[in-house]
């Protein structure tokens, strides 16, 4: 029998776009003969379904799985090309599996995924399903401890789940947050938070994103203007991150100026003064309302902040807990979707 070696993998699975272990699989059933392994690729539909790499798979279905203890939560998306495949029992199944294994072994990526023995079952899969199917990302959170609390959320579509983790004091204020996290998790579902505190965000894109913010308020005021309606505010910034001390220092001195044209007696600025100080900072993180989670209105209670409703709710159950990491995946999010010329795709076919 012919030495199989990783060169002959390697020179394969560029020929065909086939997982390696397929590759050697279908080798060491060849003695390996390339053409006759390419040749078993083919029957078994693992290249056919691997050379579909041009095509966009968009749709597709989220999966979720939670430990019975809340220790342990892992999220998947897996795309396809097609909502009709997306609703296959197959794929489905496909999903649940996909899943599970991604929750058993904690692969450390897709890469890594697709290398092992499932990335073999899961190509033998996408082969009978007939279409572009690929695990498309995931991630697994898990309690360090029992003062970690775990819970998540999936959409009734299967389109989007969330993750969320928190760190308490205690064991017992953690067994008592989970329901609430659940709720944020649905909440982040909702209001699609891009990342977990305006802290977390990079400067250079807070800058690009308040000028643009601005430009499109201005605009907003032009054509208010010609209506005759109210204009909006123009904020200076968009985050907390902008709000330096001294940035802060100088709103307070602009109120009290104000006040002082306004000849409002000085005794009573203290008064007025962390009101509308309270009012310049909301006016001025529009971005962290928008994308932060712990700094958007809690839907449930839009009085308080995300934040402020697992404060409030682990000093119910006589402790503090803070909300240290989620995720949260939307079937398709940033991917480009191909739109095709129907019409155009006819004629090139009848020509």
């Amino acid at each position: 029998m012919a030495a199989i070696t990783a060169a002959m993998v390697k020179e394969l699975r560029q020929a065909t776009d086939a997982p390696m272990m397929d590759c050697k699989k279908v080798l060491v059933e060849a003695d390996g003969d390339m053409a006759k392994a390419t040749e078993l690729l083919k029957e078994r539909g693992i290249a056919k379904a691997a050379k579909k790499a041009d095509r966009v798979a968009a749709e597709g279905l989220v999966g979720l799985k939670i430990s019975d203890d809340f220790t342990k939560a892992t999220v998947v998306e897996i795309n396809s090309e097609t909502d009709f495949v997306a609703q296959n029992e197959g794929f489905k199944d496909l999903v649940l599996k996909t899943t599970e294994e991604i929750y058993a072994t904690s692969p450390a990526d897709v890469t890594t995924l697709n290398a092992s023995a499932f990335g073999s079952y899961f190509s033998e899969k996408v082969a009978k399903i007939g279409e572009k199917i690929e695990v498309r990302r995931f991630a697994t959170l898990n309690a360090d401890d029992d003062t970690v609390a775990i819970n998540g959320y999936i959409h009734s579509n299967n389109r989007i789940a969330v993750i969320i983790s928190a760190k308490c004091d205690s064991a017992k204020t953690a067994e008592g947050i989970r329901p609430l996290l659940k709720n944020i998790a649905m909440h982040a579902s909702a209001m699609k938070p891009t990342t977990l505190s305006y802290k977390d965000f990079d400067p250079s894109y807070v800058e690009s994103e308040t000028i643009g913010r601005i430009e499109v308020i201005k605009k907003d005021n032009e054509e208010l203007a010609r209506l005759k309606k109210p204009l909006k505010n123009v904020p200076l910034y968009i985050s907390m991150i902008q709000l330096t001390d001294e940035v802060l220092a100088q709103a307070e001195a602009d109120i009290k100026a104000e006040l002082q044209a306004q000849n409002k007696p000085e005794k009573i600025w203290d008064k007025i003064v962390p009101g509308q100080l309270a009012r310049f900072i909301d006016d001025n993180t529009t971005l962290d309302k928008e994308q932060a989670l712990l700094d958007q209105k809690y839907v449930m209670d839009d009085k308080l902040t995300v934040a402020e409703a697992v404060e409030a709710e682990a000093k119910k159950l006589g402790g503090s807990a803070e909300i240290v990491d989620f995720v949260r995946l939307e079937v398709g999010e940033g991917i480009e979707k191909k739109v095709d010329d129907f019409a155009a795709e006819v004629a090139a076919q009848m020509g």
